[in-house]
């Protein structure tokens, strides 16, 4: 085995090789010498005998002084930042405070066998405007003991889900950080120990992570991993040193100009990784090649991915050479990559974020339709740009619909069904004070705070959540989904439940059969957008004539050609969309009015396809005429969508 590492200060490297996990003592300890164990900045040694179930750290020896950026440690293991698993049989964190020598409590990387039969298996590269996303833990998946799985809250367990995933219809799976992490400070996974490795709380051995890929792209579902390259678990001059802190500090991380002892965060996380900076660059992208090539993984989303536009002095890049050699790489060339196009800074990028091909988390598209749904007035321009792919947003720079992740809920926020229960947070399980978490939802409780058994306001929830999965299904751009909104998974009204490792935070599969009626609607609302190729083709709409000689889409108010995109007053939209080759054309109508509204229709043979007004089974795939007076009542906060008749079964 050969190790090697980087760091340009360092004054003394020693390896250490374990015989086991337990292991408190070194069977070895290999001094580097600075003469013959190192060429530039680059530590090295080959070992022989030296293989699979030897466990392996490093001391490092140089200046520690942190006004000048070192905090060089001795009695402090270090693992490396390419340990492909890592132990924490015997660790306990610890904070830059204790000094003392860590050996005892200490993490491990782990030297392990990768040989894997894969099956014939490789990334499933489906086009990216086809794909819906369904974002989901890999813990809170099946931890609940209501799962019903061998092995709850692991990469085996989630395997046991699968045929759910399939059902639903998803075809992608974006899994919340997967890399080893600290989940006694954060549950979601966004306090990254190792990059190179799956985190050991999911996995007994690396493969089972393969197992889950294989797995599911045998069921035709892709993978995206969250990323985490913002900032790592170390946090700042109050952390731990468990690795780059170590290592070279002020190599990796970015560091106060004015007092290098302190940690510029840009990540809201303690520290900020110096992504830009060539060696921090090359350990990225060597990473992402890593997942891609040896686990199959199909594609990132980056957590916080604004950072990596930020230079070696915090300052944002034009052309950041991080996203931009992600951006190029041959090996990734077939890789999503999506952006969360923000950091905790202030640096907002959504519509342009650096590189083109990047897709971004559409913060506007969640905020606009949440208030359109919630009833607030005076939308409907700004709604039909969402549903239209957002081409005010993206169009400009050259991106199509397919820059756009839509999305109404996701793990940092409320569920849906809490976006419909709750006015306010409740995160006081959290012991911040209720001050955690933001604290503008743009959510609305139907007329109660939290839980009801007020059947009226039980039945406007599940309208309401059945709007949001209707016009994020209909949009074009890429949809994703939070997992169990599906069944009106609850938090509780806590919308910032990183430390809930709970009954809070998992999902409770009783649900699925209490909100059957729900989850059958996303089912066959999920199996609709696949119906109709005109709701998720690559292109933005533009109002001129298909082959077919109609409009690609024509947009109304309640009376025909009249959006009332100018009336500050207007909460009801609707438009009709022309069908692709034999598909039928669609008529969409959304009255997020209290009281019911009269839609003036097109000419056409009409027939309704979906009302969220109606309750289960006949709210979709249960074929109705719609009036033949030449207008179509839509009863208050509810959609009803229409299918041409002459066009439907081809």
């Amino acid at each position: 085995m050969n190790f090697s590492l980087f760091s340009e200060a360092a004054t003394e490297v020693f390896l250490l090789l374990f015989d086991s996990a337990d292991a408190v003592e070194a069977m070895q300890s290999i001094r580097l010498d600075p003469f013959e164990n190192k060429t530039f900045h680059f530590w090295h040694v080959f070992v022989r005998d030296c293989g699979p179930g030897t466990f392996y750290a490093f001391r490092i020896d140089g200046p520690n002084d942190p006004a000048a950026g070192n905090r060089f440690n001795p009695n402090k293991i270090l693992i490396s930042p390419f340990a492909r698993a890592i132990s924490r049989r015997l660790w306990k964190r610890a904070t830059a405070i204790d000094t003392s020598d860590n050996i005892a409590t200490s993490l491990r990387g782990e030297i392990v066998d990768l040989t894997y039969d894969w099956e014939g298996d490789v990334p499933l590269k489906r086009p990216i405007h086809e794909s819906i996303i369904y974002e989901l833990h890999v813990g809170g998946l099946t931890r609940s003991p209501s799962a019903g799985v061998a092995r709850p809250g692991t990469f085996a367990g989630a395997i046991e889900k699968i045929p759910y995933l399939k059902a639903l219809g998803v075809t992608a799976v974006e899994l919340l950080p997967i890399f080893e992490f600290d989940d006694t400070t954060n549950y979601w996974g966004y306090s990254t120990i190792g990059f190179f490795s799956a985190h050991s709380g999911y996995a007994a051995h690396p493969n089972d992570f393969r197992d889950l890929v294989k797995a599911l792209h045998k069921a035709g579902i892709e993978v995206i991993l969250d990323v985490v390259f913002n900032h790592t678990d170390e946090g700042n001059e109050f952390g731990p040193t468990e690795s780059f802190r170590g290592l070279d500090n002020s190599t990796f991380y970015l560091l106060d100009p004015n007092n290098k002892a302190s940690y510029l965060n840009y990540s809201g996380c303690g520290n900020t990784f110096n992504a830009n900076h060539p060696l921090p660059q090359k350990l990225i992208v060597d990473c992402l090649r890593y997942w891609v090539d040896e686990m199959h993984v199909d594609g990132f989303r980056f957590d916080e991915g604004s950072i990596l536009a930020r230079g070696e002095d915090g300052t944002p890049l034009v052309h950041p050479p991080v996203i931009w050699q992600i951006e190029l790489d041959d090996g990734l060339a077939d890789t999503k990559m999506i952006a969360e196009a923000w950091d905790a800074a202030g640096l907002y990028q959504v519509g342009h974020f650096p590189g083109d091909r990047w897709a971004e988390w559409n913060g506007r598209y969640r905020d606009e339709v949440r208030r359109f749904v919630k009833g607030d007035p005076g939308l409907m321009g700004l709604i039909a740009d969402r549903i239209g792919g957002s081409a005010d947003i993206y169009q400009a720079r050259g991106q199509t619909p397919i820059n756009s992740i839509n999305f109404v809920t996701v793990h940092d926020g409320f569920t849906m069904n809490d976006l419909v229960s709750y006015n306010d947070r409740h995160n006081d399980a959290n012991e911040e004070g209720n001050r955690d978490g933001i604290a503008e939802n743009d959510s609305w409780n139907c007329g109660v705070e939290g839980s009801t058994t007020d059947p009226a306001i039980e039945s406007l929830r599940e309208r309401q959540i059945k709007n949001f999965m209707t016009i994020l299904l209909l949009s074009r751009g890429v949809p994703m989904l939070l997992f169990g909104d599906e069944v009106r998974r609850t938090q509780g009204g806590n919308n910032n439940a990183y430390n809930q490792d709970n009954s809070t935070s998992w999902f409770d599969w009783t649900f699925v059969d209490r909100n059957a009626g729900l989850l059958r609607f996303v089912q066959r609302m999920i199996a609709f957008r696949k119906r109709h190729p005109a709701l998720s083709l690559p292109e933005f709409y533009t109002g001129a004539p298909t082959d077919r000689g109609v409009p690609d889409i024509v947009w109304h108010g309640t009376r025909i050609n009249s959006p009332g995109f100018d009336d500050p007053e207007a909460r009801a939209l609707a438009c009709t969309i022309a069908g692709v080759g034999r598909t039928s054309d669609l008529h969409v109508m959304m009255n997020m009015f209290w009281e019911p509204l009269d839609f003036q229709l097109p000419p056409g043979a009409w027939q309704v396809a979906v009302d969220t007004d109606v309750p289960s089974p006949r709210d979709i795939d249960a074929p109705a005429p719609a009036a033949a007076s030449g207008s179509h009542s839509v009863q208050a906060r509810s959609i009803v969508v229409l299918e041409l008749q002459s066009a439907v079964g081809g």
